[in-house]
């Protein structure tokens, strides 16, 4: 587009809000998902006694955490830690010193020059240390200076090497006792002689001494570690208190009591959390179909629509998850992608990824087997990827058909999905099991069809939805109103038909709805077969009958045409959407010929006479519509329409309605003008494209393709 035009970028206006029927088509859907779910976040209480039999299987509403049990885990724990102790390895270093100084001793006395015992002993007893000699009496010493080299040496290594064992055990004062006891066993039991055995006991009994203590510090340090290792004793949501015809015991009572099941006031929290949750969903919804009603050229009856195609889905859902308590994975059974279909389908699709993406947050609850504070992540993700797939896979709306074909993509998808959560499940599943699964996902998939299938036209019918397949049936050009442009304005039907290719071609290069432009564009005449001949395209062989009339006649039939042909598409109970697009194709434009020539007469003619009353186009299509009827006349009857010509008249055209207000109310942005733009003028250079000039030819031959 040129600069110039980029000003009047302000005379678009938006629409006003849609106002209390978006707000109350919302929240109906907010508040009967509320009523369904409000029995999943019931939690029932019990007048229940202590050692009565339970009537019941009552399992827990709620994750708690049963402190007494948890206290007594970490007394356990702590009591199980034995106390520290520290050895000292300068007590044990110093009492084996000792044994070590006595060997050494006697070898070096039984080396010297002194031949009696009591010699040997005298220089024993001064070799020795005093405090050897302060504790063991001299007398302990004579049978080792009287024993050979081998028998003193079998004698240590056997002392030595016991001593060595239980200082590094540690030696307690508690242990003293015992230790000596076994010392006396294995000496006796041991290489060393016998002549030797009391007195190496006697001397193992003196290096015997305490040798480890207690280390209140480490002690603390492994109670408070082994404290952190307890784990929180947790009552789980879903975990089964008491089944029925258990007694139930002191344990079982106090649990009930902790998860709130023999507690009424505890009741009211989940309904408010509910109802929060649902306020959310309501404001999201209101929020979206207010953006939807407005951009996206949808009526209130799709809203309708939506909402019953929740209630229905929603309910589906709670009468699977009713099911579902004898069955925790029965929700895989679930149609979820029908609502996605329908919506898709009689809606937009930016409505079905919208309302897909609430029912999957509505199934995180309805879908929690009645447990209050859980949600079913994993059916939330199921059904959310189920409708996705119906979604993606449903590329060919104007093929009813091709709903059948769309349910081999959801069946697959289904069965990836189950996969995952089951994969990904802590619970071990059998292949069984899966195959199982896979087959409540491959019904799913058969029920979304067949309930789409049947679903559909009734839906159709009672809210007078214009799907692709109703249009596809209104294009059919044996329809007794296409016949009767055909037949008594064949000019006219013509136009309609190149109106119809510029407007679809148009419409798709925007994202618009190509179809309804297309069939639009077949009717949007019809007004003209009421006086036919006053239409230029159909005055073939006859003079024109405005040359006989006034400018102020001529024009009353001109203007009557959009209304004469909205009556006559009323009259047959066509789609409103149509029969919108036919009053609207000329918006509030000025009938220029006539009024320039009413002028000429009289300066003074007003303006308004000449002009259609309205309304101007209210939506993308309608506008398109607009464009591309006078494009198409314009271009019609140029003598030689050149890529130039078709370009600069195209781009005149558009100026023009711009400049004249008549796209204030269609939400056409000057980007989708562009691509508007460019779309028609590369259709009619495929249509009006010069042909070979063949000799004797002074100008080409121009045809339609």
């Amino acid at each position: 587009m040129h600069k110039h035009l980029k000003p009047n970028i302000n005379r678009f206006k938006n629409k006003s809000g849609p106002g209390f029927k978006v707000m109350f088509t919302a929240f109906v859907i907010a508040l009967f998902f509320f009523l369904l779910a409000s029995t999943n976040v019931h939690t029932e209480t019990y007048n229940l006694e202590k050692f009565s039999v339970a009537n019941e299987t009552i399992h827990s509403p709620i994750t708690i955490e049963n402190e007494k049990n948890t206290e007594q885990r970490i007394r356990e724990a702590t009591q199980a830690v034995e106390d520290h102790y520290q050895i000292s390895h300068t007590i044990t270093e110093e009492r084996l010193g000792y044994i070590t100084e006595v060997f050494e001793a006697v070898e070096k006395v039984n080396l010297s020059e002194a031949r009696s015992s009591e010699e040997k002993l005298d220089q024993l007893n001064a070799l020795l240390s005093d405090n050897i000699t302060n504790d063991l009496p001299t007398e302990i010493f004579l049978p080792f200076v009287q024993a050979s080299e081998e028998e003193l040496q079998q004698s240590e290594e056997v002392l030595l090497g016991s001593l060595q064992s239980y200082f590094n055990e540690g030696i307690r004062t508690t242990d003293l006792e015992d230790k000596e006891q076994t010392l006396l066993l294995k000496i006796r039991y041991s290489s060393v002689p016998d002549r030797l055995k009391e007195q190496v006991t006697e001397l193992g009994n003196f290096a015997l001494v305490e040798n480890a203590f207690f280390d209140a510090e480490a002690t603390d340090e492994a109670r408070k570690e082994a404290v952190s290792q307890v784990q929180p004793d947790m009552i789980q949501a879903g975990e089964v208190i008491v089944a029925e015809g258990v007694i139930i015991t002191s344990d079982i009572y106090e649990e009930l009591e902790i998860t709130g099941l023999l507690n009424e006031e505890r009741n009211v929290m989940p309904y408010l959390g509910l109802a929060i949750f649902s306020l959310l969903l309501g404001a999201v919804l209101y929020y979206h179909f207010r953006k939807m009603i407005r951009e996206e050229s949808l009526t209130f009856r799709h809203l309708f629509v939506v909402v019953l195609i929740s209630v229905i889905l929603m309910s589906l859902m709670k009468g699977v998850s009713v099911l579902s308590l004898s069955n925790e994975s029965l929700y895989y059974v679930m149609p979820a992608a029908m609502g996605a279909l329908l919506i898709k389908l009689l809606c937009s699709e930016k409505f079905a990824l919208l309302m897909s993406v609430v029912f999957a947050l509505m199934a995180t609850v309805l879908f929690n087997g009645e447990v209050a504070s859980t949600l079913n992540a994993h059916a939330g993700i199921y059904v959310l990827l189920s409708q996705f797939a119906g979604i993606f896979f449903l590329w060919n709306t104007s093929d009813r058909q091709f709903i059948a074909k769309t349910g081999i993509g959801i069946a697959v998808v289904n069965c990836m999905a189950l996969s995952f959560t089951v994969f990904l499940s802590f619970e071990k599943y059998t292949w069984t099991d899966w195959i199982t699964f896979s087959g409540y996902g491959i019904l799913s998939a058969l029920l979304s069809v067949v309930l789409t299938f049947g679903l559909l036209p009734l839906i159709e019918s009672t809210f007078d939805i214009l799907s692709d397949n109703k249009l596809l049936a209104l294009s059919n050009p044996n329809h007794k109103l296409l016949r009767k442009i055909l037949t008594e304005a064949p000019g006219t039907y013509h136009h309609s038909v190149m109106v119809a290719n510029l407007s679809e071609s148009a419409c798709e290069a925007i994202g618009a709805k190509g179809l309804l432009a297309r069939v639009a564009a077949y009717y949007h005449d019809l007004g003209k077969t009421v006086r036919p001949h006053y239409f230029i395209e159909n005055q073939m062989g006859v003079k024109n009958p405005h040359d006989f009339l006034k400018p102020e006649e001529s024009a009353t039939i001109i203007i009557n045409h959009p209304y004469d042909g909205a009556k006559l598409l009323n009259k047959e109970k066509l789609p409103k959407e149509i029969i919108d697009i036919a009053k609207q194709h000329h918006g509030t434009t000025l009938l220029k010929y006539f009024y320039y020539q009413a002028k000429e007469k009289d300066p003074h003619v007003k303006e308004k006479k000449y002009r259609y009353p309205g309304p101007k186009p209210q939506s993308k299509e309608a506008a398109i519509v607009c464009i591309c009827d006078s494009v198409e006349a314009a271009v019609r009857s140029l003598e030689d329409p050149t890529q130039e010509k078709i370009k600069n008249i195209v781009h005149s055209i558009i100026e023009d309605r711009i400049l004249d207000g008549q796209l204030d109310d269609c939400h056409l942005t000057f980007n989708e003008l562009s691509k508007v733009e460019n779309a028609i003028c590369e259709t009619l250079q495929g249509i009006f494209h010069s042909r070979i000039k063949y000799p004797h030819q002074d100008e080409a031959v121009k045809e339609a393709k």
